[in-house]
């Protein structure tokens, strides 16, 4: 990214690189590794925690270098200091251990993320995550620990959320008011669960319920609405419009913008906040687009001289996201020019509910994201407060209280929620904070 380069180029002439912890070893974090030490100058991947250490040590091992294992945080301490690639398997001692500057996020987890990101921002350290299921559950109330801390708490560049937040920027530094911002999608199936996408995730080597997730509509019900947590835009109805070009013109620069436009135009208002929305089929793809509007006679002139068509609506977008690679983007933004890629403005606008994928029965116990039980959806929150809607970030691990049919919401009413959990205290204390008082 421009001057995201000059500024690390600087710090590694300096003997400065910015000092990285990453906590997970998974598929991503693994592509983290790699971009950090490979093609990031002026910064060092310091330590690495994971529940399995091996993984982790896997992550070094790819560019020659063997870590040394830390069982405490002294140890992790010193290895830092001494300037040698690290490895725990506590969380929680990297997140507070002296010498980092920034902690990544990347385990896909609820619970265990939240601990640790809560643990970094207060050991004054800037976090920077990719977990949009964390952020979409209590990004709100971790930005407002982070602001108190003076740190940053910010979503990465390089998957669709950030890529989408990019954009906007973009759009609006162009005189361009943007109305929608969406996503798209090459499939969406809300019955998808692990069995049906056990060889995809196979071939990828990524986990089956975590791939079913991606097709279910969870994962891009989570980053659609922390897109709309951090530009104050809603969903036009409860799931989104979800328009399907599938099967339009191959060749065709995502679809024709009065295609677009069309689907959407209904629900479009330029005087209102705007939507966050998704396609599914258009091409080339998935990358993410902007819808923008503009009135003003002679920029429009100017844009139809640039291909862009006649107004009042245009068509801006990114045609891939390129997840892994961007990271270092984000890292370097938040520490050298305190700048989140996207975060919360405030409290959420738009929460992902739980629904039911199949008939359940009393006792069924919820899983997974991606599970067999059920699947997410983005809605506004003024309902989901109002319905008293149960977030499927908090339905896992909940035992259904009662048989429920398919594609029904679930309430908080209808799950046994395990306790003593951080991530509903933190829930708890963020609806306190910006909850509407009729809606206490």
């Amino acid at each position: 990214m421009i001057l995201v380069d000059t500024a690390l180029a600087k710090r590694q002439a300096e003997g400065r690189p910015i000092r990285v912890g990453m906590i997970g070893a998974g598929f991503q974090a693994s592509g983290i590794g790699l971009q950090i030490m490979t093609a990031t100058p002026g910064m060092t991947l310091c330590a690495i925690a994971n529940r399995h250490p091996a993984a982790a040590d896997e992550i070094y091992r790819q560019v020659g270098l063997e870590p040394v294992h830390c069982e405490t945080q002294s140890a992790l301490e010193a290895a830092i200091a001494d300037g040698k690639p690290a490895v725990t398997e506590d969380a929680e001692a990297l997140a507070r251990a002296q010498g980092l500057d920034v902690i990544i996020e990347v385990t896909g987890s609820i619970e265990f993320a939240a601990r640790a990101v809560l643990i970094a921002l207060e050991n004054g350290k800037h976090v920077v995550q990719m977990n949009a299921e964390l952020d979409g559950t209590v990004g709100p109330i971790l930005k407002s620990k982070a602001d108190a801390a003076g740190v940053i708490y910010t979503f990465s560049d390089g998957d669709q959320p950030g890529v989408q937040m990019n954009l906007q920027r973009f759009v609006t530094g162009l005189g361009v008011t943007p109305v929608l911002s969406g996503n798209i999608k090459g499939l969406h199936d809300p019955y998808r669960n692990p069995a049906t996408q056990e060889s995809f995730a196979k071939r990828w080597g990524q986990k089956p319920a975590m791939v079913a997730s991606f097709a279910d509509g969870t994962k891009i019900s989570f980053e659609q609405a922390i897109v709309a947590n951090g530009s104050g835009m809603q969903v036009a109805r409860r799931g989104m419009l979800g328009p399907d070009f599938s099967g339009g013109d191959p060749g065709a620069p995502l679809v024709p913008i009065e295609q677009t436009v069309s689907a959407f135009e209904d629900h479009l208002d330029p005087t209102k906040p705007g939507l966050v929305d998704y396609v599914v089929g258009a091409r080339p793809g998935p990358g993410v687009f902007v819808l923008g509007h503009l009135e003003h006679p002679r920029q429009r002139h100017y844009l139809e001289l640039y291909k862009m068509g006649k107004g009042p609506y245009y068509c801006f977008y990114t045609p891939y996201h390129l997840c892994h690679f961007e990271v270092p983007n984000s890292v370097a933004r938040a520490v050298l020019f305190n700048d989140a890629v996207l975060a919360p403005q405030g409290g959420p606008r738009v929460g992902v509910i739980a629904m039911a994928k199949k008939a359940l029965a009393e006792g069924e116990i919820i899983n997974d994201f991606g599970g067999f039980e059920v699947y997410g959806v983005a809605e506004n929150m003024d309902i989901v407060r109002r319905e008293n809607l149960l977030p499927i970030g908090l339905a896992l691990g909940c035992t259904l209280r009662r048989p429920l049919e398919k594609d029904t919401p679930l309430t908080f009413d209808d799950v046994t929620i395990p306790p003593g959990r951080l991530v509903d205290r933190l829930y708890a204390e963020q609806e306190q904070l910006f909850a509407a008082p009729h809606s206490k």
